[in-house]
């Protein structure tokens, strides 16, 4: 049996950076959705939260887990939960959808309190700062540069 402990910091955007998520009490719903439905699938959510228009999720992979089929399940589903809800009925938005794309980066165990505590405080970081800057500052941390690097498309 394979001895597997894989830390993976995820983001993803709504579509077009759309703010769908654009009250606590949506985005708490959306996170504690994904969050038990994660459970069902076993998939190791540590920590989950993020503002209007993204998510940040702490996770641990399984060695059966794909990172590709584990974002399906956790974007897909929540996409359909949140229409299947009508979540966002009232409101000026017709149908939710999170971006294809994703940000991921392994996450050393020395590191995971300081990325859980990150993620828990999304709130008051994108007080100061918006989404542009913080993947800027993600890309730079992990090397991307260039024109192909990931969140330069809407």
């Amino acid at each position: 049996m394979p001895h597997i402990r894989a830390y993976l910091h995820c983001v993803w955007t709504t579509k077009y950076r759309t703010p769908f998520l654009y009250s606590s009490s949506i985005r708490k719903k959306v996170w504690d959705h994904i969050f038990q439905n994660a459970r069902t699938k076993s998939i190791g959510i540590m920590a989950i939260s993020g503002h209007k228009d993204h998510c940040h999720c702490l996770i641990s992979l399984k060695s059966d887990q794909t990172l590709r089929k584990t974002m399906q399940l956790l974007k897909g589903e929540s996409s359909y939960w949140v229409n299947k809800t009508n979540l966002l009925s009232g409101t000026v938005f017709n149908k939710f959808e999170w971006q294809d794309e994703y940000y991921i980066t392994s996450v050393s165990p020395r590191a995971l309190t300081r990325v859980k505590n990150y993620i828990h405080n999304q709130e008051e970081h994108h007080i100061k700062n918006s989404l542009h800057d913080e993947l800027r500052e993600f890309w730079a941390e992990v090397g991307f540069r260039g024109e192909n690097r990931p969140g330069t498309s809407t």
